[in-house]
């Protein structure tokens, strides 16, 4: 979800005109998703390092998330998509954090496309939360092996990821799953992320489709 605040510059408007447009994008991507039957789609809203970012930019895109959290999680219950949260809430405004549990407890029994929001998400963290519940339960560091530390990550029950869109030209990783990406194939498109629609969208499955996955073998 990369280049709200590019897409908002080339236009004249202020940066959080661009999170507006990104928001209002988050749904037509994800019911183009469920269309093209994709099972689980991970978006990245916020990451644990966008708190540094200018005050006011942040403080304005946790009004704006408040505002339309729940007409956004009442229109994707309705495409029965399943909202999951990846990340923590702690330090999170605590009208936003019930927010978000609302959103995930109102859609938990449907049974289409799984939506990932990581919102206050980052990988290397998430990867020492996963150890730290593996301590809290007494779990031998002779014990510890890949499947446990996976049942212990915020996507436990997931598949590991197949493509990585990055959109508004950026070609690094940012702390996105770091554990779940370890194969994973990466698309990289130079559209800011409020333009980024259904076509080019398909053009990155297809894409993925046209690439040779060896998964560290040879075939």
């Amino acid at each position: 979800m990369d280049g709200n605040g590019r897409w908002a510059n080339r236009r004249g408007l202020p940066r959080l005109a661009g999170h507006h447009a990104g928001t209002e994008n988050v749904r037509r991507i994800t019911i183009a998703c469920a269309d093209a039957g994709v099972e689980v789609l991970t978006i990245y809203a916020f990451s644990t390092e966008n708190w540094r970012r200018p005050a006011d930019e942040v403080v304005g895109l946790m009004r704006l998330l408040l505002q339309r959290i729940d007409r956004e999680a009442a229109e994707l219950h309705r495409n029965n998509v399943k909202i999951r949260h990846v990340g923590a809430l702690e330090g999170v405004q605590p009208r936003l954090a019930e927010r978000v549990r609302a959103a995930v407890d109102l859609t938990r029994s449907n049974t289409g496309l799984v939506l990932n929001v990581a919102f206050n998400y980052g990988g290397r963290q998430e990867i020492a939360r996963a150890v730290q519940r593996l301590m809290a339960q007494g779990v031998r560091p002779e014990d510890v092996t890949e499947e446990l530390i996976d049942r212990h990550l915020d996507t436990a029950g997931l598949p590991d990821l197949d493509l990585v869109i990055r959109t508004g030209g950026e070609m690094r990783l940012s702390n996105f799953l770091l554990w779940q990406a370890a194969y994973a194939e990466y698309y990289s498109t130079p559209i800011c992320w409020p333009d980024f629609g259904r076509e080019e969208l398909y053009q990155a499955f297809a894409e993925f489709g046209r690439r040779v996955r060896r998964f560290g073998g040879l075939s």
